[in-house]
């Protein structure tokens, strides 16, 4: 896929028709309906967005309110963006479309009445676009104003504009949190960022209504398509690492542990020690790290040790340090964490090797970092590869389940027999229906599992939400956990009710938890879940991708019988008859479901 992050927004402004014909010739691109409702000119940032969707796997369709329409759009004059049906709704406002910004005769007693007024507003457009449209809503807090009338007093003053702002944020925020449909793009802190010089456009305003410069334009398209990827689980999910001039200065295999640049003595030293606190960071919030170095094993890892490293060996859920091609450790990496090579971002100071690896592994994203370690962190953060949608438990403990995981292939090797190592484990499952909240984290699954996924089909949390209230539907999820951890929420399977039939629309589990027989007790509990209501069989679908090849036979695995074929090639349906079934679970214990 065509890479822009090299092109300027002149660049690609100008070949704007040519990137198109190029980026939408890709095959297997996800046709994505998003309706940008502004309260500005949002043509540019249309055409910017567009390409950026384009070369992140979308093919995008947009509906445009009328300028300035995106309140009237979205409460009054909503049938054109009912029939549009969209999948995302992204709400383009300034702080030029606040309307109850305080006079200066507001007292600190009338200052909440202000935001209660604008915020009321925001509510208007939040509910009537929860009510007619199904999908996802993003709307952007607001930048602090060009000018500050009050000085310094504009900040603190109960009739400061600044202050008024920085209270509507939080209001914003506040609300958020509590709309599960509602995602909130910080453009505050991305024009603070880039600084409001850059950020408004006066004489393109006044002439043409486009408030924002190019630059700020494309800042904020590169965002707004960081966020579209991770609600569809497109985030990148590991960080590989070079060593030498990357996490530390100096090349240990000639310098020595004791000469390498790490620590707080010299400024070069603080620096490579500030970024290894920038990755370990990252791994908190559940980015996994792996090393891929071309050094001998053991003095590799002795870097690791030194007393000032941040980074520890543990920390890695995967460790290669030799003399091979780094693609083909990439690849290796990938294989032994049963990820997709395409959500993985390789950082390395050596332009030849990140060119290697770009050429040889294009899914892969390699940000040209350069040799300056002061400016790793703020490159990386540039290209928005880790941007979450949410921030769940199992994201905060994802580098350890990884790393419980290593142990559980380490105790395999104990025992006779495969049965014997799954009862060592002493397995616990808890298997029960959607409940509201683990849905976040159920819409997550589906747009992260590729592999173990029969139909690849994806959810919002909102259309989760629709489906897990419909008695139509039946929708239950599995938690795994043994005696070395939790593996947190780990199977979702979703059917709906066709007469006397259940159809499963989305069977898939995450790849850390394969061979460990947990589809055999969530079709056990699906089973009785179907005879409660009644049905007589469970008809499946196989639907091949690139990726999901591993679970092709799962169905037959599993005891049901050929149907049909579907009108995808290599596709296939396959029934379960459900009437004289037996539980078929041997190895896990079925907890008893937990209200909530």
């Amino acid at each position: 896929m065509l890479n822009l992050d090299s092109y300027s927004v002149e660049d690609l402004l100008l070949k704007r028709r040519s990137l198109h014909r190029q980026l939408s010739a890709v095959e297997g691109l996800r046709e994505l309906r998003v309706a940008v409702l502004g309260g500005s000119s949002t043509n540019e940032l249309v055409n910017l967005l567009e390409l950026h969707l384009l070369s992140s796997g979308f093919r995008p369709v947009f509906y445009t309110s009328e300028y300035g329409r995106f309140y009237e759009e979205a409460v009054h004059d909503v049938q054109a963006l009912f029939d549009f049906k969209p999948e995302i709704i992204y709400l383009h406002t300034s702080y030029r479309n606040v309307e109850n910004l305080p006079p200066l005769s507001c007292t600190e007693e009338d200052l909440p009445s202000y935001i209660s007024a604008e915020l009321k507003r925001y509510r208007a457009i939040w509910d009537s676009l929860e009510r007619i449209a199904n999908c996802q809503i993003i709307q952007n807090n607001f930048e602090m104003p060009p000018h500050a009338l009050l000085g310094n007093m504009d900040a603190a003053a109960s009739a400061g504009a600044s202050r008024f702002y920085m209270l509507l944020n939080m209001a914003f925020a506040q609300e958020a949190a509590q709309r599960p449909r509602l995602f909130l793009q910080d453009v505050h802190g991305l024009s603070a960022r880039i600084g409001l010089r850059h950020w408004f456009d006066w004489n393109r305003y006044w002439s043409y209504k486009l408030l924002l410069m190019p630059d700020a334009n494309l800042e904020l398209t590169r965002s707004l398509t960081s966020i579209i990827k991770a609600m569809f689980g497109r985030s990148s999910k590991v960080l590989v690492l070079d060593l030498d001039n990357t996490l530390w200065g100096g090349v240990i295999g000639d310098d020595g542990v004791d000469r390498i640049q790490i620590g707080r003595e010299t400024a070069v030293a603080e620096a490579y020690t500030a970024f290894q606190e920038y990755c370990l960071s990252l791994r908190n919030r559940g980015i996994l790290l792996a090393i891929c170095s071309k050094n001998e094993d053991e003095i590799a890892k002795s870097g690791l040790n030194h007393p000032s490293s941040i980074l520890k060996l543990e920390h890695f859920s995967c460790f290669k340090a030799n003399w091979r091609p780094k693609h083909e450790n990439i690849r290796e990496i990938a294989e032994e964490l049963s990820l997709g090579i395409d959500s993985f971002v390789f950082v390395d100071d050596n332009p030849a090797e990140r060119e290697i690896v770009r050429s040889q592994v294009p899914a892969v994203a390699v940000p040209d970092v350069g040799s300056d370690v002061t400016r790793y962190a703020e490159i990386i953060e540039r290209g928005r590869y880790f941007e979450p949608a949410a921030l769940l438990r199992e994201d905060l403990q994802r580098a350890e389940l990884y790393a419980s995981n290593s142990r559980r292939q380490t105790e395999q090797s104990r025992f006779a027999t495969y049965g014997e190592y799954l009862d060592s484990l002493e397995m616990t499952a808890e298997i029960d229906r959607f409940k509201p909240v683990y849905l976040e984290r159920i819409a997550q699954l589906t747009n992260k599992t590729n592999q173990f996924n029969l139909t690849t089909r994806r959810y919002t949390p909102s259309e989760i939400s629709t489906v897990a209230d419909d008695a139509n539907h039946i929708g239950i999820y599995g938690k795994l956990g043994d005696r070395f951890g939790d593996n947190g929420l780990v199977s979702v399977v979703l059917g709906s009710v066709k007469a006397s039939e259940l159809h499963i629309d989305l069977w898939l589990m995450s790849c850390r938890v394969l061979k460990r027989d947990m589809e055999t007790a969530m079709l056990d509990v699906l089973v009785a879940r179907a005879k409660e209501k009644q049905l007589d069989s469970i008809v499946g679908y196989y639907f091949p991708t690139v990726k999901n090849g591993m679970v092709a036979d799962h169905y037959e695995k599993l005891g049901f019988i050929p149907k049909s074929t579907y009108e995808i090639p290599g596709s296939s349906v396959w029934s379960l008859v459900i009437k004289d079934y037996q539980p078929r679970n041997r190895h896990i214990r079925i907890l008893e479901p937990i209200n909530g």
